[in-house]
């Protein structure tokens, strides 16, 4: 069986994980409750849940045959910028969790791929790659300060909302400019 490296977690860390006290019987089952600081870099470039925002862990911890079930919700803060009129986003969102992190020297080594399941390193569990897969996921990839967004005036760069609804930009085709004048002195 492969060998895994050393623990080198940080117990204390907010998103780290102690199953010390969780019995390695399948069907134990503990609850953790806490609000933890939001790593860095959770989101992409227009939208993402703030460094050190608190985010509300809602967890359950399961035991099962070959390691330990997390499962449950993550809520937290996100911000950014629309992405069609530039309008700050401030909003909240709140992601469902549930990975299983196989025990060390678990035949779950032999039977599935480095990248397939979580590893437990001794007794703890990082839920931070959990976390940023399922934050990551849910975010959109052009996220709206609403569904009905009319952007902004591609000619003036002026939002929609703060113009006239007769407003408009008259281009001429430069081809034509002097049948517009033969317009004007009819008038």
């Amino acid at each position: 069986m492969p060998k895994h490296t050393p623990s080198t977690l940080n117990p204390r860390s907010p998103l780290v994980l102690d199953t010390r006290e969780l019995p390695r019987r399948p069907g134990a089952l503990r609850t953790v409750e806490r609000v933890s600081p939001a790593p860095a870099d959770l989101g992409g470039e227009m939208i993402s849940v703030p460094e050190g925002a608190g985010l509300d862990l809602d967890l359950r911890l399961e035991s099962v045959s070959e390691g330990v079930l997390v499962s449950g919700t993550v809520t937290g803060p996100v911000r950014g910028e629309c992405g069609r009129c530039l309008r700050e986003i401030d909003d909240s969102l709140t992601v469902r969790i549930q990975e299983l992190y196989a025990y060390e020297n678990s035949t779950t080594d032999t039977t599935t791929d480095e990248d397939e399941v979580g590893r437990m390193q001794g007794d703890l569990i990082d839920l931070e790659p959990a976390l940023r897969d399922a934050v990551v996921l849910a975010l959109p990839t052009n996220p709206l300060c609403r569904e009905d967004c009319p952007g902004l005036c591609p000619e003036c760069g002026v939002h929609w909302d703060d113009l006239p609804a007769d407003h408009s930009h008259e281009q001429i085709d430069p081809r034509w400019a002097g049948l517009s004048q033969l317009n004007r002195k009819e008038e």
